[in-house]
C-alpha cells in the first residue's frame, strides 16, 4: 500500500506553506520598517550635529573676535594651546600621579607586553584602570602614531589570515567576543580595526585602551583606521566625553585633551597586498590615493583637520594655498563620512550632512585607477553585520551587535587569507538576543523603534498641529490619512512610510479620517512638571535636546559638569541664534530657577539633561 499524500493532506500542506510564507513576509516588512525608523532618526541626529557645527563655524568667520558668541565657542576651533612636543610631554606627565595601595586593578609595566595587555583585557570585565596607567598608555600611543603614515600597507603572509573589524561604538562585549572566537591580536594574528571605536556604548575608553595596548605591542600587526567618531566635537554629543569625565573626575580633562591629539594622528586607511582598500566611510569622485602618497608629510599634518575640524580648523591660511587645502580636507572628510548608493554618480550626503553618496561607477573608476579589487568600509549598521554592494566590489562590515536595540542586528568581522577572499563570522554578544525567537526579536526592536518615533512626534507637536491645520481649513479637527502622512513627513523629514506605520501610531480612525488633536494627546509621552510661565521654551528644549547638551559641554571648558546661570543664559542665546528664533531672558531665567534644585546658583549638566528626558508611558503599561 502506498504512503503517498492524499489530496486533502496536500491541500492542507499547501495552505500551511502559503500561510507561513505570508507570515515571514510580514515579519520581514516589519523588520525593514523598524530598521528605517532607527536609521532615519540616527542620520537626522548626525545632520543636526553638522548643522550646529557649521553654525559655530559661521560665528568664527563672521563675528568680531571680541563678540560674546564667538568667545564662547572659539576654543573648540583653536589649535591646541600647547604646541611643542616637549611641552606636551610635560603637560601629560603621569609620574606625579600616585597609585594608592587600595587600588585593585591591573598594575602595568612599560614597554607594554602581550601579557600586560592580556591582563588588561581580563581586568576590564570587572575593574577600571588607574588614571596614571591610562595617561601612560595614551602618551605612548601618541608618540607611536606621530611616526605612522596616513595609509598603512599590509601584506598577508602564506598560511596566515588577517582579521578586519568594523564599528565597535563602545560595545566592549562585542570586542571580547571577537577575541574569544578569533584569538587575541599577535604577530601571527594581525587585525585591522576600521574606526568608530567610541560613542554610543558605555565602554568606549576601555576599547581604546585595549586597542592602543595591542598597537604598542604589535605596531606592525595591529592597524587602527580613524572613523568619523574619532573627533572631539562628535564626542560631545554622542557620549564619549561624558563617559570619560564620569570615570575619571580628577584627570578626565587631561585624558580628553590627549585623546583629541591622538584622534588627529590616527591613520586614514589600510591597504592589504595593494589590492584591498580599507577606509571607514568610503570614497568620492575626488579620491586620489596617489595624492595621498605624494603628499605624505603634508597630509600627515593636515589629517588633524579631518572630521568637523576640517571646515574651520585653519582660519588664517593664505589665499595661495586655500584651494589645495580645501581639496585635501574634502578628500579626508569623504574617507570618513561617505556612503555608497545604488545609482551612478557622486552627490552630497544630505542625509548625514557630511561626505558624499557615491555610485558603482565611482567605485569602478577609483578601484581601476589604483589597481585595487575590493573596497572594505564600515560606517553603516547592517542587520547581518555585513553587506556587499556595487557588484560585490564594496563590502560594509559592522561589528557592534544590538546597535539600536537588543536583537536589532548581528555583528560581524572578516577573516581574509592570501587569496583576499573575505570570510564572515557573525555573532550576537547579548545572551538575551540569542534566546529570542525571530518573532520576539522583531517585536522587541519594533516597540523600541516606535517609542523613539513617538518621542520625535511629541517634541514636534506644535509644528505638526500647524501642518495638520493646513489641511483642515474648516477647523473640523479631522484630516484624511493621506494628509496626515504628508504633513507628518513634511515636519519630521525622516523619509518614512507613514501610511504603512499608521496602524502602529494612530489608534483609531473614523471613515479614513484622523482626529489629530486627540492623536497628539494619545502619544503617551510624559514630561517634567515645572512651574514655568513660558512653556514654549520647553518644546524648544525637547526638540533640541542633543544640541543643547553639546553647547553645554562646549561652554563647560573646565569639564566640571556644572555651569553658572550666566553660562546657562549664554547657552540658550547661542541656541536661539542657531535656530533663528527669539528666546527671552525672562524665560531663560525662569527655567534656570526652576531646575536649580539646591539653589546654589549653578546647574549640573547631567541632572538637567536627565530631568528633561522624555518618558514613553506606553513602555510601562
Amino acid at each position: 500500500m502506498g504512503c503517498g499524500m492524499g489530496k486533502s493532506e496536500l491541500q492542507a500542506a499547501l495552505l500551511i506553506q502559503r500561510w507561513y510564507r505570508q507570515y515571514v513576509a510580514r515579519l520581514e516588512m516589519r523588520r525593514r520598517c523598524t530598521w528605517n525608523i532607527f536609521q532615519s532618526i540616527e542620520y537626522a541626529g548626525e545632520q543636526d550635529q553638522i548643522k550646529l557645527y557649521n553654525f559655530f563655524g559661521f560665528l568664527m568667520d563672521h563675528f568680531t573676535p571680541a563678540s560674546s558668541e564667538r568667545n564662547l565657542i572659539s576654543h573648540i576651533f583653536r589649535e591646541n594651546e600647547i604646541c611643542r612636543d616637549i611641552e606636551w610631554e610635560r603637560y601629560f606627565c603621569y609620574k606625579s600621579i600616585e597609585v594608592p595601595e587600595s587600588y585593585t586593578g591591573p598594575h602595568l609595566t612599560f614597554p607594554m607586553t602581550f601579557c600586560g595587555v592580556s591582563k588588561l583585557v581580563e581586568a576590564f570585565k570587572h575593574k577600571q584602570l588607574h588614571a596614571r596607567y591610562v595617561l601612560q598608555i595614551l602618551g605612548e600611543t601618541w608618540r607611536l602614531l606621530r611616526i605612522l603614515p596616513n595609509i598603512n600597507y599590509v601584506s598577508v603572509c602564506h598560511n596566515q589570515e588577517i582579521t578586519i573589524c568594523g564599528d565597535l561604538h563602545g560595545h566592549l562585549e562585542d570586542l571580547l567576543l571577537i577575541f574569544y572566537k578569533n584569538g587575541l591580536p599577535s604577530s601571527e594574528k594581525p587585525y585591522v580595526f576600521n574606526g568608530d571605536f567610541v560613542d554610543r556604548g558605555k565602554n568606549s575608553l576601555e576599547i581604546l585602551l585595549i586597542l592602543f595596548g595591542f598597537l604598542l605591542v604589535y605596531p606592525n600587526d595591529v592597524h587602527l583606521n580613524r572613523g568619523n567618531h574619532e573627533d572631539h566635537i562628535v564626542n560631545l554629543r554622542y557620549g564619549f566625553t561624558k563617559e570619560v569625565l564620569g570615570k575619571y573626575r580628577v584627570h578626565g580633562k587631561k585624558i580628553l585633551k590627549l585623546l583629541q591629539k591622538i584622534f588627529s594622528w590616527l591613520p586614514l586607511a589600510t591597504v592589504i597586498d595593494h589590492k584591498v582598500l580599507i577606509v571607514h566611510g568610503g570614497i568620492s569622485d575626488m579620491t586620489d590615493l596617489n595624492l595621498s602618497w605624494s603628499l605624505e608629510d603634508e597630509l600627515k599634518r593636515r589629517r588633524r583637520l579631518a572630521g568637523f575640524d576640517q571646515s574651520y580648523g585653519e582660519m588664517n591660511k593664505s589665499e595661495s594655498d586655500s584651494d589645495s587645502d580645501t581639496d585635501i580636507s574634502i578628500q579626508i572628510v569623504d574617507l570618513l563620512w561617505s556612503d555608497p548608493m545604488p545609482q551612478n554618480g557622486c552627490i552630497p550626503n544630505e542625509v548625514r550632512g557630511g561626505g558624499c553618496y557615491w555610485g558603482p561607477d565611482i567605485t569602478e573608476e577609483v578601484l581601476e585607477r589604483h589597481n585595487l579589487q575590493l573596497l572594505i568600509r564600515s560606517h553603516e549598521c547592517k542587520q547581518d553585520g555585513y553587506e556587499f554592494c556595487h557588484n560585490r566590489r564594496v563590502l560594509t562590515i559592522f561589528s557592534a551587535s544590538n546597535y539600536y536595540e537588543v536583537g536589532s542586528n548581528r555583528g560581524a568581522y572578516i577573516r581574509m587569507g592570501p587569496d583576499l577572499v573575505p570570510h564572515f563570522i557573525q555573532y550576537q554578544a547579548s545572551r538575551t538576543s540569542r534566546e529570542l525567537t525571530l518573532t520576539q526579536s522583531v517585536g522587541w526592536t519594533e516597540r523600541s523603534a516606535l517609542r523613539a518615533l513617538r518621542e520625535q512626534l511629541f517634541v514636534h507637536k506644535s509644528d505638526l498641529i500647524s501642518a495638520f491645520q493646513e489641511f483642515d481649513p474648516n477647523n473640523t479637527g479631522m484630516i484624511s490619512l493621506r494628509h496626515w502622512a504628508s504633513a507628518t513627513e513634511t515636519v519630521l523629514n525622516l523619509g518614512l512610510p507613514w501610511r504603512v506605520l499608521r496602524p502602529q501610531l494612530v489608534n483609531s480612525t473614523k471613515y479614513g479620517m484622523v482626529d489629530y488633536q486627540q492623536w497628539i494627546r494619545e502619544l503617551s509621552i510624559t514630561e517634567p512638571k515645572l512651574e514655568i510661565s513660558d512653556t514654549s521654551i520647553l518644546e524648544t528644549m525637547y526638540k533640541n535636546h542633543s544640541n543643547l547638551e553639546t553647547i553645554f559641554r562646549i561652554i563647560d571648558t573646565d569639564h566640571s559638569g556644572s555651569i553658572s546661570f550666566e553660562e546657562f543664559r549664554q547657552t540658550w542665546k547661542l541656541l536661539s541664534s542657531h535656530l533663528k528664533t527669539e528666546i527671552s531672558d525672562e524665560a531663560i531665567a525662569d527655567l534656570a530657577q526652576s531646575i536649580d534644585f539646591n539653589k546654589d546658583g549653578s546647574i549640573d549638566i547631567n541632572e538637567f539633561m536627565e530631568a528633561f528626558r522624555l518618558v514613553d508611558l506606553s513602555a510601562h503599561t
